[in-house]
């Protein structure tokens, strides 16, 4: 019983080790910089979405997430005086790993900032 449960250990393991252990994800990160508080926020992606109830000015929100399908990704928002925002991103694609920075200015206009690779 000892044997088989080393032998199906090492092939675990060699399995892992050929398979690559990794899987992609993109760290996407909401910087405020409009200068007020930001409520009810959240990014929509392709088969998901992730969200803060607010951010204060000068915050940043950090968030991991596997993209599991294609198309763009958007942000909503409420800005201080009650006023709901809308923006369009990039295109995401599955497969697609690193960075996503979403900046949003004093005016109210959001950036976007992508470092994604390995997309299909």
């Amino acid at each position: 019983m000892k044997k088989a449960f080393a032998v199906a250990s090492l092939l675990a393991l060699v399995c892992f080790v050929f398979a690559g252990c990794r899987s992609a994800f993109v760290s996407a990160t909401i910087t405020n910089n409009s200068g007020a508080k930001l409520a009810l926020i959240e990014v929509d992606y392709p088969s998901a979405s992730f969200g803060v109830g607010s951010l204060a000015a000068g915050a940043q929100y950090h968030y991991r997430f596997k993209i599991l399908g294609n198309g763009p990704v958007k942000l909503q928002y409420t800005d201080a005086s009650g006023q709901e925002h809308t923006a369009t991103g990039p295109d995401l694609q599955e497969g697609g790993q690193g960075t996503l920075q979403i900046n949003i200015d004093t005016s109210g206009k959001v950036s976007w900032i992508p470092n994604l690779t390995g997309m299909r």
